[in-house]
Protein backbone atom coordinates (compact mmCIF):
# COMPACT_ATOMS: atom_id res chain seq x y z
CA UNK A 1 0.00 0.00 0.00
CA UNK A 2 1.74 3.70 -0.90
CA UNK A 3 1.28 6.34 1.21
CA UNK A 4 0.38 9.53 -0.22
CA UNK A 5 2.05 12.40 1.15
CA UNK A 6 -0.64 15.46 2.67
CA UNK A 7 -1.57 18.04 0.72
CA UNK A 8 -2.37 21.24 1.74
CA UNK A 9 -4.69 21.17 4.51
CA UNK A 10 -8.13 23.51 5.10
CA UNK A 11 -6.23 24.94 7.97
CA UNK A 12 -3.03 26.09 6.20
CA UNK A 13 -4.97 27.18 3.40
CA UNK A 14 -6.98 29.65 5.50
CA UNK A 15 -4.14 30.58 7.51
CA UNK A 16 -2.14 32.03 4.15
CA UNK A 17 -5.11 33.72 3.27
CA UNK A 18 -5.35 35.53 6.65
CA UNK A 19 -1.78 36.11 5.94
CA UNK A 20 -2.38 37.83 2.77
CA UNK A 21 -5.38 39.60 3.93
CA UNK A 22 -2.94 41.33 6.61
CA UNK A 23 -0.56 42.08 3.90
CA UNK A 24 -3.03 43.59 2.14
CA UNK A 25 -4.54 45.88 4.73
CA UNK A 26 -0.84 46.68 5.64
CA UNK A 27 0.08 48.03 1.98
CA UNK A 28 -3.07 49.88 2.04
CA UNK A 29 -2.71 51.43 4.85
CA UNK A 30 1.54 52.29 4.28
CA UNK A 31 -0.13 53.97 0.99
CA UNK A 32 -2.75 56.03 2.78
CA UNK A 33 -0.08 57.16 4.98
CA UNK A 34 2.47 58.02 2.35
CA UNK A 35 -0.52 59.72 0.23
CA UNK A 36 -1.53 62.04 3.60
CA UNK A 37 2.23 63.06 3.80
CA UNK A 38 2.64 63.96 0.81
CA UNK A 39 -0.39 66.16 0.36
CA UNK A 40 0.52 67.64 4.05
CA UNK A 41 4.09 68.10 3.17
CA UNK A 42 4.00 71.87 1.99
CA UNK A 43 1.74 73.22 4.91
CA UNK A 44 4.40 71.08 7.23
CA UNK A 45 7.80 73.46 5.05
CA UNK A 46 5.45 76.37 5.70
CA UNK A 47 4.78 75.82 9.22
CA UNK A 48 8.84 74.67 9.85
CA UNK A 49 9.44 78.17 8.18
CA UNK A 50 7.28 80.23 10.86
CA UNK A 51 8.63 78.19 13.68
CA UNK A 52 11.88 78.86 12.60
CA UNK A 53 11.57 82.53 12.14
CA UNK A 54 9.90 83.16 15.21
CA UNK A 55 13.13 81.84 16.78
CA UNK A 56 12.54 77.97 17.36
CA UNK A 57 13.27 76.36 20.47
CA UNK A 58 15.38 79.69 21.16
CA UNK A 59 11.88 81.62 21.85
CA UNK A 60 11.07 80.27 25.11
CA UNK A 61 8.54 82.02 26.64
CA UNK A 62 7.94 84.72 24.21
CA UNK A 63 5.31 83.23 22.42
CA UNK A 64 2.32 81.90 24.18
Amino acid sequence: MKVQPAGRTAVAEAGRTGQRVLMAEAAVAGAVAVALFVREFPSLRREMRIWRMAGGLRAGRRYP
